[in-house]
């Protein structure tokens, strides 16, 4: 199919944004990666009357670090992520999570914050950013504003975007030795929507977990994070006895949304899997370390 016409501009600031935003309301898309949007757009599930093409808008893009925190513009695609030194000393689980997003035609053009704000229930980054405490930076014509990720996100892609506003970067703190992250996703193949994923962001007191997120991609509306498995390990030594009983907790508090291939049983299964597979991972880790 092909998209309905539309009218196109390119601004040189984010002032001429909220300004077309607020002139065209609900008739005005966002144009960044395109790699969401033009697909709506040729099967005809979005017919704005302007694009707004923010891809030349240079303060949107990098990666930094900001205090005690690492930043990343909404713009930066994910291969950029996927091939930061940064990053990868930084913020360990982004760098694990990039190469599972769809193919490298779709890393080169697709954004950070594009994802974010499409706020898809099976996308890695907004997993990522739920297990890592992560900071979504919102800016519109009232100012900026900070949002954390497990507030930003609050229904099947629904988020807490205001009318006008603009997702322009979000933040996740810098690891540290005491840290240990894993992600892991299971697909019917490579660059396929994914059946269900697990983002795991730890911290070890030697091989005490003082703290452990576990977010989940693919099971629920938005990405979910197991509170209660995570009340539950807080304060134990990762051991095989621990691990198991963090299984039979996931299982008693996960209740997937089924999809079209995939009955909610399914993805509770691949949820404990992936929980054990990565869990088991940690505690070698840390396993070796007190070895050394």
């Amino acid at each position: 199919m092909k998209s309905p016409p539309f009218d196109y501009c390119k601004p040189d600031s984010l002032d001429e944004v909220f300004s077309l935003l607020a002139q065209h309301g609900d008739d005005a898309r966002i144009l960044a990666g395109g790699q969401t949007l033009m697909a709506t757009l040729n099967m005809r599930l979005s017919e704005p009357a302007l694009l707004i093409d923010i891809t030349g808008l240079q303060a949107l893009r990098g990666i930094r670090v900001q205090g005690d925190r690492l930043y990343i513009g909404a713009l930066t695609t994910h291969t950029d992520i996927e091939g930061s030194a940064v990053v990868a000393q930084h913020a360990p689980l982004l760098a694990q999570a990039a190469p599972h997003i769809a193919h490298r035609a779709i890393r080169n053009s697709g954004t950070w914050g594009g994802s974010i704000a499409y706020g898809d229930p099976a996308a890695e980054w907004p997993c990522c950013l739920c297990a890592l405490d992560g900071m979504v930076h919102l800016q519109g014509p009232g100012g900026a504003r900070q949002v954390s990720a497990t507030d930003f996100f609050q229904d099947l892609y629904t988020t807490a975007l205001e009318p006008g506003e603009l997702v322009v970067g979000a933040d996740v703190p810098l690891a540290s030795a005491a840290d240990w992250v894993g992600f892991d996703e299971l697909a019917r193949r490579h660059g396929d929507y994914a059946v269900a994923g697990l983002a795991v962001a730890a911290r070890f007191a030697r091989t005490q977990l003082q703290r452990v997120n576990l977010s989940f991609l693919g099971i629920g509306p938005i990405p979910l994070r197991a509170r209660r498995t995570e009340a539950l390990l807080a304060g134990k030594t990762l051991d095989a006895a621990t691990i198991e009983i963090a299984v039979a907790s996931l299982r008693a508090e996960l209740d997937p949304l089924p999809d079209l291939t995939h009955h909610a049983g399914t993805k509770r299964h691949l949820a404990t899997v992936l929980a054990r597979r990565l869990l088991q991972a940690a505690h070698a880790s840390r396993s070796a370390i007190e070895l050394t």
